[in-house]
């Protein structure tokens, strides 16, 4: 006689796993619950820095996570000195500009993307587009394209060059001033 799949004798009980007896234990010590928080929350900054908006979503996406507990162990985490939000977007925004140039409004979106609000992400832009002006940055841009890609001879050329630059984030006005320079510059040489 064959024996079903959904045949009760054929079945076996499962075992209830150590997983299971952690949650239950979480539910009922809840500072055992605030020290996984906790470490879960090193290690996840110890992988990368995050904002504290970033972070507190996380963290509550986490097994045995409440609010009061993610929000005291981010308390304890900022007297700690771990997280700090005008630190994180200065070190990012400034991280983002030396790598590839880029403009202030990618840049703002970007912080906007890690959870920074607008305030604390405007003086993180302040500060390193102070250090760097964007000009010189969409210069080293505008040189990197040209050198990959050769100088734009057609208007095609130049609208993809032009878009290329809206993409990492200059503004229009910068954009079409030099981008201008460039075309002047050809006329010149020509003569």
């Amino acid at each position: 006689m064959a024996t079903k799949i959904g045949d009760t004798k054929t079945q076996r009980r499962r075992k209830p796993s150590n997983h299971d007896d952690r949650k239950i234990s979480s539910r009922l010590d809840p500072e055992k619950a605030r020290e996984r928080v906790f470490h879960r929350a090193a290690k996840l900054l110890a992988a990368r820095p995050r904002s504290v908006e970033e972070l507190r979503e996380c963290l509550l996406q986490g097994r045995g996570a409440t609010k009061a507990i993610v929000e005291s162990v981010i308390q304890r985490l900022s007297e700690y000195g771990y997280l700090d939000d005008a630190r994180f977007a200065q070190s990012y925004a400034s991280l983002r500009v030396q790598q590839r140039p880029i403009g202030r409004q990618r840049l703002r979106r970007d912080l906007w993307l890690k959870k920074i609000d607008k305030a604390t992400a405007n003086e993180a832009l302040d500060l390193v587009f102070a250090a760097t002006p964007e000009e010189e940055l969409i210069d080293r841009a505008i040189e990197k394209r040209i050198r990959l890609r050769g100088r734009p001879q057609t208007r095609a050329e130049t609208k993809k060059l032009f878009d290329h630059l809206l993409r990492q984030g200059f503004a229009f006005e910068l954009i079409g001033e030099k981008l201008r320079a460039i075309s002047n510059s050809e006329i010149d040489e020509d003569k």
